[in-house]
């Protein structure tokens, strides 16, 4: 009695010189590098271009690069008829006082937040990202249209007050993170020896989630600075910041005052970044939506 067994199907041994590249890790290391490479040159690439355009003094297709170098297209943005400091100012200004808004309302709102037994804590939480759940550019005509009867259409305030629609979520949700990240024994301890609700909060809890308070801050001030189609709808013509002034270079074809403007609005992105990531805590950042 013979006994049918299936057969493996022989494959062909792979070459010597393949199996040796194969078993070396050196090859693991070059799809590595080209990984990185392709990774550095799509984040890279932009920015290089943009740096290239601050520059050029003439360049037009089929160039690679500039025909000529030069900064007088920096002196026409920096002077006087240029717009760039009115508009630097005008960004700055109301960037500043949107942080000043956004914080005297996200300091008690994220303390109640963090620390009340709120009924409807997440559905409250859940309502500052409504302006984000929906597209822009309805958002902001229909505030543009409200504002108008209120006669802020044009003005700082109403683009303050459009920025803060924007920048509340950022200062509201790592503000009750920053608070929740308070250990209670701390305000707990103080209270034993004495100090009131008031003395513990200013003492105690205000400085120990400043940190935190401070990232929420500079994300507010990042995307004020940042901010173009509520600038638009509400301030424009009569408020100019720098968004709007890269919008009009670009829309019409200035692409060396557009690459200027963009790196004046990069320059502060990068660093204020850094700083929040000194800023910004572990423990802080595994609250936030909590």
């Amino acid at each position: 009695m013979t006994v049918l067994t299936r057969q493996r199907p022989r494959f062909a041994e792979p070459p010597e010189a393949l199996r040796r590249l194969a078993a070396h890790p050196a090859w693991r290391w070059v799809v590595r590098g080209i990984v990185l490479g392709l990774m550095a040159f799509a984040i890279f690439g932009p920015l290089l271009n943009m740096l290239l355009w601050t520059v050029a003094e003439r360049w037009y297709f089929p160039h690679k690069l500039p025909l000529e170098y030069g900064f007088s297209f920096w002196s026409r943005v920096f002077a006087p008829r240029g717009g760039a400091v009115e508009s630097l100012t005008n960004s700055i200004a109301i960037a500043t006082g949107t942080v000043v808004v956004c914080l005297a309302m996200a300091i008690p709102a994220g303390y109640a937040l963090a620390r009340l037994r709120l009924p409807a804590r997440s559905l409250i939480l859940l309502a500052f990202l409504l302006p984000q759940a929906f597209p822009n550019l309805p958002v902001y005509i229909n505030i543009a249209r409200i504002f108008y009867g209120f006669g802020l259409n044009g003005t700082y305030l109403g683009v303050v007050l459009v920025h803060t629609t924007y920048g509340l979520v950022y200062a509201v949700w790592i503000a009750t993170a920053a608070f929740a990240a308070v250990d209670r024994e701390l305000e707990e301890a103080a209270r034993s020896i004495g100090a009131g609700p008031v003395r513990t909060f200013v003492t105690i809890t205000l400085p120990l989630a400043m940190p935190g308070i401070m990232a929420s801050a500079i994300f507010v001030f990042l995307a004020s600075l940042d901010e173009f189609t509520g600038t638009f709808f509400v301030g424009a013509p009569d408020v100019q910041t720098l968004p709007l002034l890269l919008y009009s270079a670009s829309a019409g074809g200035n692409y060396q005052i557009a690459s200027i403007t963009a790196l004046i609005l990069l320059v502060p992105s990068v660093a204020f970044m850094l700083v929040v990531e000194r800023f910004l805590r572990a423990d802080v950042l595994a609250r936030v939506g909590r």
